[in-house]
């Protein structure tokens, strides 16, 4: 699996490379938002072990479990718009916003056509 935009080093769970763990439509639909944005997307969460997701307060049922979530640092609300922007027109249906990152994921076993509130 490429990527044009992400390295594998950027995808870690609890400090170990996990990109091999990440579902491959959604690094294809981060690309395309990541293009559509123009500006960097930083990941500081991608897939998380029951273990690591437990110890840092995840759902219980979170989309990082299955490797179909990431989180994007995000601080300036002009590339928060530009972000849920591009995430939208790439394919996403399950956003979330936080004060400083952004959660999108593909994990069709949750609600759809959402935009959550951290």
């Amino acid at each position: 699996m490429r990527s044009k935009y992400f390295t594998e080093k950027e995808f870690k769970c609890a400090g170990l490379l996990c990109f091999d763990k990440m579902n491959k439509t959604l690094i294809d639909m981060l690309d395309v938002a990541r293009e559509v944005a123009g500006v960097p997307f930083k990941i500081t969460s991608s897939y998380r072990t029951e273990e690591h997701n437990a110890k840092i307060g995840g759902a219980k049922n979170s989309a990082h479990l299955r490797g179909n979530a990431v989180d994007i640092a995000c601080t300036s609300s002009q590339n928060r718009l530009i972000i849920v922007d591009a995430l939208i027109t790439a394919g996403f249906t399950r956003i979330g916003v936080a004060k400083t990152f952004i959660h999108c994921d593909i994990d069709e076993a949750l609600p759809q056509n959402v935009i959550f509130l951290y």
